[in-house]
């Protein structure tokens, strides 16, 4: 969603955890998350971004020159696996059973947008040059309609499994390691209360782009100088006059700016929603590794609800760390549209994923074999490693080198609930026909 970044895991400094609730007065405490056979910390610490591997080139004179590895690579994977259901590819999701409809129809309208962007002039000049050899704009095209056709005919997981294995070829993802192993984190579209109209219930502001923004000088202004550490610069701001909405509490507004859109109820009844703009030119900090840092924030329970509990204690601190991420996002309405990926197509929840663009193939098919959380029967969350067909269709400022898939979960609360509990390793595959 051009986020930048939408996920908690870059806030807290660690993988799983993304902004999920709305209004920091009314943030509920998440029952406890089951997960059998797993450790207590919940989940492990991202290990550093490794930049992808690089192979030398021999030069005349004997001097070698570092050419960067490709950071996907063909692999033969064993038509035979069994049982098929723990195998890659079964995406049991798609033909949903005890009472509960498939999300077949959700695939085949990512598809869709996919098919609508690679038919674009943007697709055909980001492919022109594509760095992974074998990867077209064509292939990717035809191998996208072929894939639709059996995802209609398909009559069970087991089918659509076999049908792929045989057809398609499948790029894997060298991961953060060289290895194949793939960080995952999981975004969501979040629904906020709002107003046109600044009161003293409503008072920080979101704002739509300077006019002039492309033409400001760097190094631009920073978060402080802009809404100052308190977020209440208002009419001593550069920006005054430019504001869209305004929000109740402090972090809201922050969290919309990491989210990089939202969807709003406003305070007259009426409903909207705002998509990114542009922003200024500054990288991610995350905050939530400056409060452990600061032993404000125990790194054994650096969960979201662990955070804006200390917030709620010490709500001064926001004027401390909220500042440390200096990058200040715009944004405009977007009248109620859903929520739009880097490549300017609706992203579709749990059949979207954000990568990093300059070396994965944007709008492509891909396949993400993860453990997720789903809802329990008795409350709370409990994993499931899955396949899932999915489209490459968004990036994020923080999505970087061939190790990271940000997984889009949805719209609302629970899209919310489950991505704020969403981490560990993976694999990531591209499919492509034979």
């Amino acid at each position: 969603m051009r986020k930048t970044l939408a996920l908690f895991s870059g806030l807290l400094g660690i993988a799983a955890f993304i902004p999920f609730l709305s209004v920091v007065a009314q943030v509920p405490t998440l029952p406890p998350i089951r997960i059998p056979s797993s450790p207590p910390q919940l989940p492990p610490q991202l290990p550093p971004q490794l930049p992808p591997p690089t192979q030398g080139v021999p030069l005349p004179g004997g001097e070698v020159q570092p050419q960067p590895v490709q950071p996907l690579k063909l692999v033969k994977l064993d038509l035979n696996c069994q049982p098929a259901r723990g195998c890659i590819g079964w995406d049991e999701q798609l033909f949903w059973s005890k009472g509960k409809p498939g999300d077949r129809k959700a695939l085949l309208t990512s598809i869709d947008y996919s098919l609508r962007y690679l038919n674009t002039p943007r697709a055909a000049t980001v492919y022109q040059n594509f760095p992974v050899e074998g990867i077209t704009l064509d292939r990717v095209r035809r191998s996208l309609v072929r894939f639709r056709q059996l995802v209609v005919s398909a009559k069970s997981p087991a089918q659509l499994q076999k049908a792929v294995k045989r057809e398609f070829d499948f790029y894997k993802s060298i991961g953060n390691d060289g290895n194949g192993t793939v960080k995952f984190t999981a975004y969501y579209e979040p629904i906020y209360t709002a107003s046109r109209t600044r009161s003293s219930q409503y008072k920080y502001p979101l704002y739509k782009p300077p006019v002039d923004l492309s033409q400001w000088a760097k190094p631009h202004p920073t978060r402080v100088q802009l809404e100052g550490e308190n977020g209440l610069l208002g009419e001593k701001s550069p920006l005054r006059g430019s504001e869209m909405f305004w929000f109740r509490n402090r972090l809201d507004a922050y969290m919309v700016h990491i989210q990089g859109s939202a969807q709003l109820r406003l305070a007259d009844g009426t409903k909207t929603s705002v998509g990114f703009a542009g922003a200024t030119d500054y990288p991610w900090t995350s905050i939530g590794r400056a409060l452990i840092k600061d032993g404000k924030l125990d790194p054994q329970n650096a969960t979201m609800p662990a955070l804006i509990s200390h917030f709620r204690r010490v709500p001064k601190d926001m004027n401390v760390y909220l500042p440390k991420w200096e990058r200040f996002v715009f944004f405009k309405e977007t009248n109620g549209a859903p929520a739009t990926g880097s490549i300017g197509v609706p992203v579709t929840a749990e059949r979207s994923i954000a990568t990093d663009k300059s070396l994965m193939p944007p709008g492509a098919l891909a396949l993400v074999n993860n453990a997720f959380p789903f809802p329990a029967p008795g409350g709370g969350m409990v994993r499931r490693q899955v396949s899932r067909f999915v489209l490459d269709q968004d990036t994020g400022s923080a999505i970087k080198g061939p190790g990271r898939v940000d997984y889009f979960m949805g719209t609302g609360e629970m899209a919310g609930n489950r991505a704020g509990v969403t981490g560990g390793n993976g694999q990531l595959y591209y499919l492509l026909l034979k």
